[in-house]
């Protein structure tokens, strides 16, 4: 079984600042780290090898300064890692993005059939969920969503059964090979990794693919393949807050007032009032 795990190298979000002239994130001084979702799915492709056989291989698309989060693919457990770099990959959008994931592993492919590919439900430093989709649309493979555990994988019948996360519960799902699965932290609590494999890790030869290595057409690499951008960025406005009610000293009128305040509200009486009448 071979599978193939998309990362991302992404700013420590707590640190983020804005550049106002470019709209861009302004990563200078700021520590980058692997996507916390994309490392869940490293430790959970590593977990399914252990216990099905296989290969683990990770990619990753972005500057030189990403093969450390490749490193840390090898440490946790990862077989083979592959950095996409070009200067033609700048600019993307998840759309590009998509693109250029799927171009390396159809080319991963030509060696060992992909059976599963992993991600992050989202990346922290954008939050869009796309890149995922988009890329299990290109490979024209099954694609299973949010998922927070996997139940069992079947090699042999080509298929896999994921309990995935809804708004007001959960589902399992039985679906057939190839598949994307895009997981949430909660699918596995990454390992810490062990000396030998951290030394390894660090003198591995991390191979560069670029546009050309992967057959790619220039049409859909970064700029030119993206049809989105970012308009402006803005620190939304501190809203007011509500009122408060002191009970230390009159309780009673404390908690007549927030009821007076709260039945003052049209929306929230019907739905007391509706919440009664059932």
């Amino acid at each position: 079984m071979h599978i193939v795990c998309c990362l991302k190298q992404v700013p420590d979000t707590a640190e983020v600042k804005i550049d106002p002239e470019t709209n861009t994130l302004l990563r200078a001084g700021v520590e980058s780290i692997i996507n916390p979702y994309d490392m869940a799915a490293v430790e959970q492709a590593v977990r399914l090898k252990e216990q099905y056989g296989g290969l683990v291989s990770a990619v990753t698309m972005g500057p030189p300064q990403a093969k450390s989060i490749l490193r840390d693919a090898l440490s946790l457990g990862a077989d083979q890692v592959y950095l996409l770099s070009d200067r033609a990959f700048a600019g993307a959008d998840t759309l590009a993005t998509s693109y250029t994931l799927f171009k390396a592993i159809q080319k991963l492919g030509e060696k060992q059939a992909v059976d599963l590919v992993l991600c992050g439900k989202q990346a922290i430093d954008g939050d869009t969920a796309q890149t995922g989709p988009g890329v299990a649309t290109r490979l024209n493979c099954t694609q299973l969503t949010y998922c927070q555990e996997v139940d069992w994988v079947d090699p042999d019948s080509g298929s896999i059964q994921v309990k995935r996360k809804l708004q007001d519960g959960y589902e399992r799902v039985k679906a057939s090979l190839p598949a994307l699965l895009s997981v949430e932290l909660e699918i596995s609590q990454p390992r810490r990794a062990t000396l030998p494999r951290m030394i390894d890790s660090m003198q591995a030869e991390i191979p560069v693919w670029d546009g050309e290595a992967m057959n790619a057409d220039k049409e859909f690499l970064g700029l030119n393949g993206s049809p989105t951008w970012v308009k402006s960025i803005f620190s939304p406005p501190v809203k007011e807050p509500g009122p408060k009610f002191a009970a230390e000293k009159d309780p009673s009128s404390a908690v007549a007032g927030c009821l007076d305040t709260l039945l003052s509200d049209d929306g929230f009486a019907e739905k007391l009032l509706n919440k009664w009448e059932s």
